[in-house]
């Protein structure tokens, strides 16, 4: 069952790029969450996606809130990317795809594994939901939008 606008954000624990285990509800309460899923480390449109938030990152701090990015790649993979486009977020993987599964997140075609963006509230409440596999700026410009009217 996919997770709709005003549904509590489901409760899942991954693996970061560092090797440390994040619990999603351990950051909610503390500051807006946006959570975007995306196919693949190091691919065309998740670069594309990926430095687009990390160009945009301090204006979501600013407005209270922090970025995460999910894939079902390991946290070396996670550690390469970003490394090599400097990504100041936290990026979770999502070997199992039980976070995918939580949330709801469809595929492309059956195939491709979908981007979507969440905007959680600091009460842990799906405020926004962005599903689009090719309009990679749109994820970004929808999150800040609606995090700037959250705050």
């Amino acid at each position: 069952m996919a997770v709709s606008v005003g549904d509590p954000a489901p409760d899942v624990t991954l693996t970061a790029q560092s090797g440390e285990e994040v619990r999603l509800q351990s950051l909610l309460g503390q500051k807006i969450v946006v959570l975007y899923f995306y196919p693949k480390d190091d691919t065309p449109g998740c670069t594309k996606e990926a430095c687009g938030f990390r160009d945009s990152y301090t204006v979501f701090q600013e407005a209270g809130a922090e970025v995460i990015g999910i894939s079902s790649d390991p946290p070396t993979t996670h550690q390469q990317f970003a490394s090599k486009y400097q990504l100041p977020f936290l990026l979770l993987s999502d070997t199992q795809n039980q976070a995918r599964k939580a949330f709801g997140v469809p595929s492309t075609l059956g195939l491709l594994p979908g981007r979507v963006t969440y905007v959680v509230d600091q009460k842990g409440v799906v405020r926004h939901i962005f599903n689009s596999q090719l309009n990679f700026q749109g994820h970004i410009d929808e999150s800040l939008k609606i995090v700037k009217a959250l705050r």
